[in-house]
């Protein structure tokens, strides 16, 4: 297949996806929805399975981690309610998909990936995005961002047994935290937001991710 050819496909599947997975479901936030469209998926996932890139399933991206289906990273993108002045806390940095999506819509994304492999991928791919407003760690995301600093947003890509005492400490008031919480091979998805010191927290559906491996998440 020429490269025409398979980028005319490509661009029509993100198509269907905006109509179909996000429009056709309760993605309305047209922010949201506008950056969904911008942000080539394919450019995220491996060779291999660039033809899935908009098919609405995860996809493995190496060392045993996935790239969230596109309803689930733009569900979780709208819960958060960014601004163009939040700065967010990224657990889990994965392909780097979700953190072009949070780039495009906040001031700065802080993230972190337990896998130096993926990290390093997900720089990569995010300088060929021209996306440079993200700070980089490798480390124990459960443990929160190692140098002190409080953030209007926090999102979680790996689920923990419960909102890791860290991270709802490095939350600012009136800050918002999404994540999947629970163990087995389901959770809820929970959004919480802090108000006088203590969360507010709701249940918005059942979700799928895998484990939150650290100190403060699961031990393996």
């Amino acid at each position: 297949m020429d490269e025409q050819r398979e980028q005319d496909m490509l661009d029509q599947a993100r198509q269907r996806m905006l109509r179909n997975d996000l429009r056709g479901r309760d993605i309305t936030d047209p922010r949201v929805l506008r950056v969904m469209m911008e942000v080539p998926r394919e450019a995220f996932v491996p060779e291999g399975y660039r033809h899935q890139a908009y098919a609405d399933g995860p996809l493995p991206i190496g060392a045993g981690q996935t790239i969230s289906q596109p309803y689930i990273v733009a569900l979780m993108t709208q819960l958060l309610r960014l601004d163009p002045e939040c700065e967010v806390l990224e657990i889990g940095t994965g392909s780097g998909y979700q953190t072009a999506i949070l780039a495009r819509l906040a001031a700065r994304v802080c993230t972190i990936e337990k896998y130096d492999e993926l990290s390093s991928q997900a720089q990569d791919v995010l300088r060929k995005q021209a996306i440079e407003n993200v700070r980089f760690r490798v480390g124990d995301g459960s443990a929160g961002w190692p140098e002190p600093q409080s953030f209007d947003r926090i999102i979680l890509t790996a689920a923990a047994p419960s909102l890791p005492a860290p991270l709802v400490a490095q939350l600012a008031e009136r800050g918002v935290l999404v994540a999947p919480v629970g163990g087995g091979s389901s959770q809820t998805l929970v959004v919480a937001e802090k108000y006088r010191g203590k969360l507010i927290e709701r249940v918005v559906c059942g979700c799928r991710f895998v484990r939150l491996i650290g100190m403060h998440g699961f031990h393996q």
